[in-house]
């Protein structure tokens, strides 16, 4: 059974047993993911109800892409600028496509791809009552104005 997946604004088709680096994705190598956004799914020539479909896949590692060299010239002007890039992906090994599927090791917890929504909304309650328990900042007292020591006024007409 195969399917098609979309993450990272991309596409790929996918089997129990394929490797494939996507863009990067929350978690540690040996988590165990839920792909979400499925397109298509299939066996054979058919193509299968969406309802029930899950892709499943455990993060192998967390890796940078070769690096990408940025050269900016423009020629009689002296102006060189060189810059590098090197993309993050994760690299999937695909568990199962059709039902969730439980990975070996223990210590393995399913994730879905996209916690992204669910963490943005769990620090801001987080952090609301840890201002209501702060307390009011208190006004500083003024500053009293230094005391001038007062010269001899023979001093200054010398």
């Amino acid at each position: 059974m195969f399917a098609i997946v979309r993450t990272g604004g991309k596409q790929y088709r996918v089997a129990a047993g394929d490797k494939i680096a996507v863009e990067k994705l929350a978690g540690e190598a040996g988590d165990v993911i839920a792909l979400s956004d499925i397109l298509l799914a299939g066996d054979g020539g058919e193509s299968k109800d969406l309802a029930g479909v899950v892709v499943s896949a455990e993060i192998i590692a967390q890796a940078k892409a070769d690096k990408v060299v940025i050269f900016k010239k423009k020629r009689r002007h002296n102006y060189r600028r060189k810059l590098g890039h090197r993309q993050q992906h994760t690299i999937l090994r695909i568990l199962g496509v059709g039902e969730a599927v439980k990975a070996a090791p223990a210590k393995a917890a399913t994730k879905t791809e996209a916690p992204v929504e669910a963490a943005a909304d769990a620090p801001a309650a987080e952090a609301a009552p840890a201002k209501a328990e702060k307390a009011p900042a208190k006004k500083a007292a003024p500053k009293k104005a230094a005391a001038k020591p007062e010269a001899d006024s023979s001093a200054d007409n010398a």
